[in-house]
């Protein structure tokens, strides 16, 4: 797999990126953060030796979808966050789920879950372009169906938006 050391390097790097994603109040620099993120996911792929997936990583998420974040952001002049915080019940559910989470974190680290052993897979292109279009051809057409009924709404939002001013 790689070096424990380039392991936790490529962790500490991501861990970071991921704060400062959330915690920046710039919406242009958390998407920044979040292709630094992609990166290092990447950079992940390459270790496990699926250079395919690493090249699809940078170019689908870090490549299209970030700048479709950001033309969403300077579509709407957000760049700013401005008085946005979470209410009693939004607080008090991150800290239920954060918890959640860190529980189910270590108990996965401490071994009390039984290891599950996958298959060994092929990560050819083509191997991927097979299960893509044959057995997922459905999720993978209600994604692209959700992302432009997505991309539509913030359209007439937008003229609705400017038509009330």
């Amino acid at each position: 797999m790689g070096h424990p050391v380039v392991f936790i390097i490529l962790a500490a790097i991501m861990f970071g990126s991921a704060v400062g994603m959330i915690t920046n109040r710039n919406a242009v620099h958390s998407a920044l953060y979040l292709v630094l993120n992609f990166v290092t996911i990447a950079v992940f792929y390459i270790i496990l030796n699926a250079p395919f997936i690493a090249m699809v990583q940078v170019t689908v998420y870090a490549g299209a979808i970030v700048v479709l974040f950001l033309f969403v952001i300077m579509l709407l002049g957000a760049e700013q966050l401005r008085g946005a915080s979470a209410t009693g019940w939004q607080f008090y559910g991150a800290i239920l789920l954060g918890l959640i989470m860190l529980g189910l974190l270590l108990t996965r680290v401490s071994g009390t879950v039984e290891e599950t052993v996958l298959p060994e897979m092929d990560a050819s292109p083509e191997a991927i372009g097979t299960a893509l279009f044959g057995s997922y051809v459905f999720p993978f057409e209600v994604t692209s169906i959700l992302l432009l009924v997505a991309m539509m709404s913030l359209v007439i939002w937008q003229s609705y938006k400017r038509e009330d001013k």
